[in-house]
């Protein structure tokens, strides 16, 4: 009818949600990896229901804002951690060059008998003593990877000590005689989170894990170090080194 006044058109409780979580994780309320309220916080927050709230957060997640988990939360994506594989893998010196602050945490040290598959990357007699050690690498406090390393306790005496004195591979193999070290090998595996690698990294079971396999080795070409990395598929870019 004339005179009319036009309707003004509303934007949709969903639209205002995801630009209200928007805006707070802009202003820093919630940081980088940080897990948002529920679904049923959220629809108490904003007076919803829960299918209105699931539409906001998916539409935030198709802009790479947050990351779901299943079985764990919505998440505020952390932007992913530039890691070199090249000759020279220092796992702290990438973390200080990417700007985060590098951490590892030793779980567990044992002195125990090569499998087949060590004692041929080491170089080493099926049988002979390795020291192994299984742990965590942290950038900014969140877990990025989970490890598992073999030294050859033969050839680097002490090895084992020198590890949990340092808690740093160059400097643990610094301290037994091995001034410098350079990897020979890589091998890169898409997997799937187990159970416990899931627990350590604070991820659910079958996310998605980058596997990296390698050999580094003294100045003369003798291993001195045998290891796995699964590294958290959203946590970290790998980027291979000219």
């Amino acid at each position: 009818m004339a005179g009319d006044k036009p309707k003004k058109r509303r934007t949709p409780i969903w639209q205002a949600i995801a630009t209200s979580l928007r805006g707070d994780i802009a202003e820093g309320r919630y940081q980088s990896g940080d897990r948002l309220p529920t679904e049923a916080e959220l629809s108490g927050r904003f007076d919803v229901n829960r299918h209105t709230v699931r539409h906001a957060l998916s539409a935030l997640s198709d802009e790479g804002l947050v990351r779901t988990r299943r079985g764990s939360g919505t998440f505020v994506a952390a932007t992913p951690t530039d890691y070199p594989i090249g000759q020279r893998v220092r796992f702290h010196e990438n973390l200080l060059a990417a700007g985060r602050h590098p951490e590892k945490r030793l779980l567990q040290t044992v002195t125990r008998s090569a499998t087949p598959r060590e004692a041929r990357a080491l170089a080493i007699a099926t049988g002979d003593h390795i020291c192994a050690c299984l742990g965590l690498s942290l950038a900014d406090g969140r877990p990025i990877a989970f490890f598992e390393s073999m030294f050859p306790e033969t050839r680097l005496p002490g090895i084992g000590q020198a590890l949990q004195q340092t808690l740093g591979v160059t400097q643990a193999l610094d301290l037994v005689g091995v001034a410098d070290y350079t990897r020979v090998s890589t091998r890169l595996t898409a997997v799937l989170a187990d159970a416990t690698q899931a627990l350590h990294l604070q991820i659910s079971e079958g996310d998605p894990l980058l596997r990296s396999t390698g050999v580094n080795a003294d100045s003369q070409g003798n291993p001195v170090e045998y290891g796995r990395t699964w590294f958290a598929g959203d946590r970290v870019t790998l980027t291979l080194d000219g």
